[in-house]
């Protein structure tokens, strides 16, 4: 797995390419609540390259998206990879989040 962060406007763009599974997810949760930890907010998550998600990338998405609700952020997906739409959408938990077709529309909606 990969992961680079950039700022677009004022919000953080985090870009996660390859597998999300029990031996990435913790990095991927790191990266995200350091983020939130130095007063990054808002984040946009871009997902189109991940190609594999396991149940433990699904919890890190669940607990970034409580912990940013929680410190007054917000946490969007955009561009989610045909694999990550099936997993969400098998899990129930598409609802659950903002998801956007492409990083422009997440990072304007804010």
């Amino acid at each position: 797995m990969n992961i680079e962060t950039r700022e677009l406007k004022h919000v953080s763009v985090v870009v996660v390419s390859g597998r999300v599974d029990s031996a990435t997810a913790p990095d991927l949760q790191k990266a995200l609540q350091d983020l939130f930890d130095s007063e990054h907010k808002q984040l946009v998550l871009d997902l189109k390259d991940v190609d594999y998600m396991s149940s433990a990338g699904l919890r890190v998405l669940v607990s970034m998206q409580k912990a940013a609700k929680k410190n007054g952020g917000t946490l969007r997906l955009a561009q989610l990879s045909a694999r990550v739409t099936e997993v969400l959408e098998l899990a129930g938990l598409a609802p659950v989040f903002d998801i956007y077709p492409d990083v422009v529309e997440a990072v304007g909606a804010f």
